[in-house]
C-alpha cells in the first residue's frame, strides 16, 4: 500500500505545515536557536539577549516575540519546534512550560494533563 502525498501547499485542518516557505520566513530564528546547541553562545545569550538577538539580525518583531516567551507567535513566525526547544531551555521555558503556552493554559492546567503528575 502506498501512502498519497500531500501537494505542496496543501494545509492540515488546525495544523502549520513546516514548509520550504516556512523554513525561509522563520531562518534567522532558528539559526539563533540552533546556536544555542553551543555551551558558549547559552552563556552569550544569557548575559546578553539583546546583543545575541542581534547578532542573528532578528527583526524587531522577532525579538518581540523572544523576549515574550511567545513560542506560538515563534512557530508562526517560522520557528521549528526543535530548535525552538533549545531557546525554551536556556529561558528557564522547558517543554511543559512550552506545552502550556502553547494550549493556552496555566503550567498547573498543563500538568493536570499530563500522565505523570510528578513530571516537570
Amino acid at each position: 500500500m502506498t501512502m498519497q502525498q500531500l501537494e505542496p501547499g496543501a494545509r492540515i485542518a488546525g495544523s502549520d505545515v513546516f514548509d520550504l516557505a516556512m523554513s525561509w520566513r522563520g531562518y534567522r530564528i532558528n539559526k539563533m536557536c540552533n546556536a544555542l546547541s553551543q555551551p558558549q553562545e547559552r552563556e552569550a545569550c544569557k548575559a546578553d539577549e539583546e546583543a545575541f538577538m542581534a547578532r542573528f539580525n532578528l527583526t524587531q518583531e522577532e525579538k518581540r516575540l523572544v523576549r515574550a516567551r511567545d513560542f506560538p507567535g515563534l512557530l508562526q513566525a517560522g520557528g521549528n519546534i526543535y530548535f525552538l526547544l533549545k531557546l525554551g531551555v536556556v529561558t528557564g521555558n522547558g517543554l511543559y512550560v512550552m506545552g502550556s503556552k502553547m494550549r493556552g493554559e496555566s503550567y498547573e492546567q498543563f500538568l493536570a494533563s499530563r500522565n505523570d503528575s510528578g513530571a516537570t
